[in-house]
C-alpha cells in the first residue's frame, strides 16, 4: 500500500469517473467503495468513496458535493513510451472533455491530465541547448504532443 494516496472531489459522479479511468489505464480496478446508508447524507446507496488503482497507481474519490472544482492547478502526468500510447489516452480522456496547449486537457469530469511522451523529458534534457530550445519551440505549439514532430524540432540543425 503507498503512503500517500491522491483523494479526488468530485460532485456525486466519482463512481461513474473512476470506471471511466479504470476503463483506459491498464492494470485498473475499482475497489473498497463505501456506500451511503440510511443515515446520508447522500442518497441511500449512492457512492461516499472509492478507491481506484491505475496501472499501479491509488487513487482515492469522494463524492463531496459541489463545494470544489477541480484546477489545472493539479494534474495527472501520464508518462507515454510511444505515440500509440500518446494518442490511446489522449483520445480517451478526452471523450466529453476539454483540450488545452502542451499535451494538457480536462476530462469530463473536470480533472487535469497532461499526457507527455517520455522522449520529450529526454529531449528538453539534452545537453545541446539549442536542440533542447527547438524542441521546447515546437511542444509550445502542439495541443496534443506529436513525437515525430518533437523529433524533427530536436533533429533540425
Amino acid at each position: 500500500m503507498q503512503k500517500i494516496t491522491p483523494c479526488l472531489w468530485f460532485d456525486g459522479n466519482a463512481e461513474e469517473a473512476l470506471n471511466f479511468y479504470a476503463s483506459i489505464f491498464k492494470n485498473s480496478r475499482v475497489y473498497d467503495v463505501k456506500r451511503y446508508g440510511d443515515a446520508g447524507p447522500g442518497p441511500k446507496g449512492s457512492v461516499l468513496a472509492a478507491n481506484v488503482e491505475l496501472d499501479g497507481q491509488q487513487f482515492m474519490a469522494l463524492n463531496g458535493g459541489p463545494m470544489f472544482k477541480f484546477t489545472p492547478a493539479i494534474s495527472l502526468f501520464v508518462t507515454c513510451e510511444s505515440q500509440e500510447e500518446v494518442d490511446h489516452y489522449w483520445n480517451r480522456l478526452l471523450e466529453g472533455g476539454q483540450p488545452s496547449q502542451c499535451g494538457w486537457l480536462s476530462d469530463r469530469f473536470g480533472v487535469s491530465w497532461q499526457i507527455v511522451p517520455r522522449a520529450l523529458g529526454e529531449m528538453l534534457q539534452d545537453k545541446d541547448a539549442a536542440k533542447a530550445n527547438r524542441v521546447m519551440k515546437a511542444m509550445l505549439k502542439m495541443v496534443k504532443l506529436d513525437i515525430a514532430a518533437l523529433r524533427q524540432a530536436y533533429a533540425e540543425a
